[in-house]
């Protein structure tokens, strides 16, 4: 492909963002407020702390509470990076290095198609159905970890195809070394990224395939050592430059972990193993989510719960990255080309992630996580779409007669006007469908601004901690610092609120069950004092608070 093409993909990218964002002047959800409240405490000098509390996983001591507990903080470096550059401390600049990574998706993803045909029809499709990214297109713009990962994905399958392009006995050690960083940086933007080394590991056996003539160079190898350097010594040089590169990102994080929490890892992350449903993430005290608890809530359960994660998480597989009428192109491609050792990679990255987000982690995993975890994959897919193509056109010439080239261009049309359909609907229903036509993206930061409007004209001041539904977006929204509505009845939430001095509860319409009762009747309870009630909202005063 050109360079000219490339370009021309960029700028497409580029303006399908750019309008996109225009319509977003707020992070929009919980994890896009906490990435991006995150960037902006690190671009104001106040480090890795949060004045909030989102979840109770590692027993917090209190507000402020050291950051990234649970989530990894790349999407927040890199929101850091555009409020610094720019010496502007707003969600615009924050989000500006997210907007450039999302342009960039196209010619990455044109690129890696490319790759696997040499056609730049193929390339240009790819690019295409990159810059028209369905269900994702909303997500790419704000300051959560959607554009990161595709990038990343895309660019480890492209180092990968390089590396498949070389006919030698061995890697070259750059591009392991670059696999290494790339394998770091995904576990820098999530938890699971982890997996991504041992994708590397894989792809690094797996390059390159031997054939006939390389397995005799072999042999004369191990017989005249010296001359001819041996496969499998090169591999494990290749694995440890691997290693390297991967630590180089990695390793001053983990020690910051060491440092902070007493372990390498984010310390909230364990007892999510030990959830019987979702809403548990947000339990007080954490300490209740045990594996004797989990083990008790009896197999039948636990299985259950794994067979329908698995069932959420192949319809968001089909549904999302497949966008539907991709998804057999997609796996037709993938299958065509199984031999390929790039594909191999890929498909072992879909049943590593679907494992852990369906077996591991199910509740999480099937309530967002595939979502984001799939964003590293996602390139390969529109890559493999021209392939799952060409496998329906030579089958329509062979049964039915078609000439190829014309049906091709019908076809790679349709296809790419579906796209636009698909992305413009999901994208008008997160842009404009609910309650605040002219800025439904942003209207949980109008809503909070509006509750905060109201307890400030009662005389509650800015210090007092408040408990709410989305700390990290209450905290963007106001300024005010804030603790979960967690997990349980009327006790609990005393109880955290007490601790974590919490001195108001915002009980919302979307509150645990445990609470149905308070919502529904509201009114004075023992340790709680009913005040008013605001955008139905009510708001109760916390008793013995300090």
């Amino acid at each position: 492909m050109t360079l000219r093409q490339y370009l021309t993909l960029f700028i497409l990218g580029f303006v399908v963002i750019l309008v996109t964002a225009s319509f977003q002047n707020s992070p929009g959800y919980m994890d896009a407020d906490y990435y991006y409240s995150a960037g902006e405490r690190l671009a104001k000098g106040e480090g890795f702390t949060e004045p909030f509390l989102w979840n109770y996983l590692d027993d917090p001591n209190g507000i402020p509470h050291p950051s990234f507990a649970y989530w990894m903080p790349l999407a927040s470096f890199v929101a850091f990076a555009g409020m610094k550059i720019s010496g502007i401390l707003q969600f615009n600049t924050a989000r500006s290095g997210f907007l450039l990574l999302g342009a960039f998706l196209p010619p990455i993803t044109a690129s890696l198609a490319f790759s696997f045909t040499n056609n730049q029809q193929d390339g240009i499709l790819a690019g295409l159905l990159a810059a028209l990214p369905g269900f994702y297109l909303p997500f790419l713009t704000t300051t959560d970890t959607f554009s990161i990962y595709m990038v990343l994905g895309g660019l480890f399958f492209l180092v990968l195809a390089r590396a498949a392009r070389i006919k030698s006995l061995n890697i070259p050690f750059a591009l392991s070394f670059y696999l290494g960083l790339l394998a770091g940086l995904m576990h820098l933007a999530r938890a699971e990224g982890i997996l991504w080394l041992l994708l590397a590991f894989f792809g690094i056996y797996l390059l390159p395939k031997l054939d006939e003539k390389s397995v005799l160079l072999d042999k004369v190898a191990r017989k005249t050592p010296g001359r001819i350097i041996i496969p499998g010594n090169s591999r494990l040089i290749n694995l440890a430059i691997l290693l390297l590169g991967y630590l180089l990102v990695m390793a001053p994080w983990l020690v910051r972990n060491v440092m902070i929490f007493g372990t390498p890892f984010s310390p909230g992350g364990s007892r999510v193993l030990w959830l019987t449903h979702y809403d548990e993430l947000f339990a007080y005290p954490a300490s209740m989510l045990t594996p004797v608890r989990w083990w008790q809530s009896g197999l039948t359960e636990i299985i259950k719960a794994r067979l329908w994660a698995l069932g959420q998480n192949l319809q968001t597989i089909l549904a999302v990255q497949g966008e539907i009428f991709l998804a057999p192109l997609v796996f037709a491609g993938m299958w065509q080309r199984r031999n390929d050792s790039r594909l191999q990679v890929g498909f072992m990255a879909l049943i590593l992630t679907l494992f852990v987000m369906t077996v591991i982690f199910p509740f999480a995993g099937s309530r967002g996580g595939l979502f984001h975890s799939g964003a590293a994959w996602q390139p390969l897919f529109w890559a493999l779409v021209p392939i799952g193509l060409e496998i329906f056109l030579s089958w329509g010439e062979r049964k039915r007669g078609w000439n190829k080239g014309q049906a091709r261009k019908a076809f790679g049309v349709g296809i790419v006007l579906l796209a636009f359909l698909l992305t413009a609907a999901v994208t008008q229903r997160q842009l404009f469908a609910g309650d605040f036509p002219q800025r439904a993206w942003d209207q949980v930061e109008i809503f909070y601004q509006n509750i905060e409007a109201d307890l400030r004209a009662e005389g509650i001041g800015s210090q007092d901690i408040v408990m709410v539904n989305n700390p990290p977006g209450y905290y963007v929204a106001t300024g005010r610092s804030a603790i979960y509505t967690p997990f349980g009845d009327e006790q609990n939430v005393i109880a955290a609120a007490r601790r974590y001095e919490a001195a108001y509860l915002l009980l919302e319409k979307n509150h645990p069950e445990g609470l149905n009762n308070l919502y529904n009747h509201p009114g004075d309870r023992p340790g709680l004092t009913y005040l008013f009630t605001s955008h139905d909202v009510h708001i109760f005063s916390v008793l013995d608070v300090k």
